[in-house]
């Protein structure tokens, strides 16, 4: 079967960003720059973006183009005979359908917030009443499962066309409207009147800040940030390298990716603290930012059913561009290992993530009595944990042994293939620092991951 292509560059770029752009780029990165020192903290993400992140998603798009496989079997297709790197194959796929076992209901929770905001549910609530709110949707297993389903139907029905009248043409659309609809909301929150002091929280360097929060925390924050914004480590790059042709060098096209990711992310925030300022209301991290913060900020804001929804269809399209992404790694896993055709692909794995999905979507009401990780821990945790604590860093660091060994892929083989093309090109004097650094990088992230969860 001949390996379907993307249409175009630009289609590439979104879908891979769309991958890479995900809700914790507008919960958690945002929070997290307020309260690491501003400025000083984005310095030090961006650093590590490039030293960290760059380099394993250009090993990711390259193992990618040189297979034409999906992540499942990239190893069979280029590591050498009897070794056992396929294994990690599997495992890539494995993270796929965690991660979508709890990112349907999450996706799910945006459009509910969407229809909501968008029909004035949250008109003339209380803060109180607004985390009340929250608590009756998730307390809801009708509405939980079939917004879910909604989800993964929806994803699936795209999905089912050829990747470029499908995938291809959607995400394009939605990126780019997700990309004005975060312009257009920044513009409109640069005019409130808590702007400057918002603004000033956000970006200003606080080096005090720091000092507080302890300078080697507030490192390891921006570098867990970096690394786990761009979704390394399950293939998810891997698949769009495999659809590409060789015009361009795959370093740049990785840096191009990056500063889309980074631009949402720290938009997110040019949206979020002006607003919170202005109405003086605390901005939180996590779900809480969300879905209780933003709603209050929405009720108080001229026109707030406009921005309020405007702002929920941000969001639904950053967690949809995601969906679809992985679905298409799904997907192409499934057809490559199977040999299934892409509609016959689409069916099984919508019934079968219906039915894993489940869970999640039922884990805050008819199963929020079972605590798989202890404590107040509800299936999403356990899922989240599992896929960002140890599938994310681990399967990161075997890319990237893969591809500087000897006993793998090789430096040769790797630089060969990232420089084919036009554009920035990985240097042979980055093998060192590939080869003998961040390994020990990803390695520290994964076990100080490890601790600081269980503690």
């Amino acid at each position: 079967m001949q390996r379907e292509r993307l249409g175009s560059r630009l289609g590439f770029i979104l879908l891979s960003a769309g991958c890479a752009i995900g809700i914790g780029n507008v919960w958690k990165f945002p929070y997290m720059v307020g309260q690491n020192g501003g400025g000083a903290f984005v310095l030090l993400y961006l650093f590590f973006l490039l030293v960290m992140g760059i380099p394993v998603m250009t090993i990711e798009f390259s193992l990618g183009r040189a297979s034409r496989k999906s992540p499942v079997r990239i190893y069979h297709a280029l590591a050498p005979k009897g070794s056992k790197w396929y294994i990690h194959g599997y495992m890539a796929m494995i993270g796929n359908y965690l991660l979508m076992m709890f990112y349907t209901t999450v996706g799910g929770w945006m459009i509910q917030y969407f229809l909501s905001t968008a029909q004035g549910k949250f008109n003339g609530m209380s803060a109180e009443e607004v985390g009340q709110a929250y608590e009756q949707i998730c307390a809801d297993p009708v509405g939980m499962v079939g917004f879910m389903a909604l989800v993964v139907v929806l994803g699936f029905f795209i999905c089912s066309f050829s990747l470029q009248k499908g995938l291809e043409r959607v995400t394009k659309y939605m990126m780019i409207a997700l990309l004005v609809i975060m312009v257009v909301l920044a513009i409109n929150s640069f005019t409130m009147e808590g702007a400057k002091e918002g603004l000033s929280f956000y970006l200003k360097p606080d080096l005090e800040k720091m000092k507080e929060v302890g300078v080697g925390n507030v490192i390891l924050g921006a570098m867990t940030q970096a690394f786990f914004t761009l979704s390394l480590g399950m293939g998810g790059m891997a698949i769009f390298g495999s659809y590409i042709g060789k015009e361009r060098s795959l370093m740049g096209e990785s840096i191009n990716v990056a500063i889309l990711d980074t631009f949402v992310a720290l938009v997110s925030g040019l949206i979020i603290f002006p607003a919170c300022f202005t109405y003086h209301v605390e901005a939180g991290s996590g779900p809480k930012l969300i879905f209780v913060t933003l709603p209050n900020v929405f009720n108080h804001m001229p026109m707030g059913e406009l921005w309020g929804a405007l702002f929920f269809v941000f969001m639904t399209f950053a967690a949809l561009s995601t969906v679809l992404a992985v679905f298409e790694n799904i997907l192409s896993c499934c057809m490559d290992l199977f040999g299934w055709s892409r509609k016959k692909a689409c069916l099984i794995n919508a019934i079968a993530l219906l039915i894993l999905s489940l869970p999640c979507a039922l884990g805050f009401n008819l199963l929020s009595g079972i605590h798989p990780l202890g404590g107040s821990s509800n299936f999403l945790d356990l899922e989240d944990f599992l896929v960002s604590n140890i599938i994310l860093p681990v399967g990161s660091l075997i890319f990237l042994l893969f591809a500087v060994s000897k006993r793998g892929w090789g430096w040769e083989n790797f630089m060969a293939e990232a420089n084919a093309g036009r554009g920035l090109k990985v240097k042979n004097w980055m093998r060192g620092y590939m080869t003998y650094i961040l390994p020990f990088l990803f390695l520290g992230i994964f076990l100080i991951g490890l601790v600081t969860y269980f503690q």
